[in-house]
């Protein structure tokens, strides 16, 4: 599994770049300041470092500039092992100084972005899905013609985010994420009981035409609809940021 990741790791880097060094935007990365559930076992929540660190070196190395946010510019925690795609940009691309200088919701300005991505792990369910201040943001910057981007468990914390028209930015539009039939197998959230929501479910809540296995060719289809670009798991999070650079390009 590891020389796997690897060498998808390396091929990242080969596909990914394009040689254009000059700065074409600002992407805003936004991750959870939740290091665990709560519960008496302390069950992991964080950020998922496969889902977040590849599609950081897609951008940055398409010649765009990326800043992350977090709720509280507290600690932002991460799972898994910096390895393969991950282990080089943490080495070669400021990944590391860029999270240690997360920005607060008060410190964004949201004309400054073009679009926003959220990765996977289960913290963002936590923090991210309910304050209110990075959902405006988020809304802020879809409405100025950005676009929204997530992985995994990612697309659940945007669920909530609501327009200034009052709809929910999901309200309509087809996409997908870390699904309820997957969710209730694993024992990391304890079958899901342990979450605040199930993204599945608050994402269909809201009005979002949530695509299930079923519903798509392959688990790794990325879809893109409507200005929001989602996949369902981690393989493939650096898909996502490369159609969410098309998106924005296309814009």
């Amino acid at each position: 599994m590891r020389k796997l990741l690897a060498l998808l790791g390396t091929l990242f880097i080969l596909l990914s770049c394009d040689g254009n060094a000059s700065k074409k935007g600002k992407i805003l990365i936004i991750v959870s300041n939740t290091e665990d559930m709560g519960d008496p076992e302390k069950h992991v929540a964080g950020n998922n470092l496969w889902e977040v660190a590849p599609p950081y070196h897609v951008f940055v190395s398409h010649g765009y500039d990326v800043d992350f946010l977090s709720p509280t510019g507290e600690k932002i925690p991460f799972t898994m092992d910096p390895i393969g795609i991950s282990s080089y940009t943490i080495k070669y691309e400021s990944f590391k100084t860029k999270v240690e200088n997360a920005l607060t919701p008060d410190r964004v300005d949201y004309k400054d972005y073009q679009a926003v991505f959220i990765g996977g792990g289960y913290g963002p369910l936590f923090d991210v899905a309910t304050n209110e201040a990075v959902l405006s943001i988020i809304a802020k910057i879809y409405e100025n013609g950005g676009v929204v981007g997530g992985c995994g468990h990612g697309p659940g914390a945007f669920a909530n985010v609501k327009l200034s028209s009052g709809r929910f930015m999901v309200e309509g539009v087809k996409l997908t994420g870390f699904p309820n039939s997957t969710e209730v197998t694993k024992s990391w959230a304890k079958n899901g009981t342990l979450l605040p929501i199930t993204l599945e479910d608050q994402l269909r809540k809201n009005g979002a035409l949530f695509q299930t296995k079923k519903d798509l060719n392959d688990k790794h289809d990325v879809i893109v609809n409507r200005g929001i670009v989602t996949t369902m798991f981690l393989p493939a999070a650096a898909n996502v940021a490369k159609e969410l650079i098309n998106e924005m390009e296309r814009h």
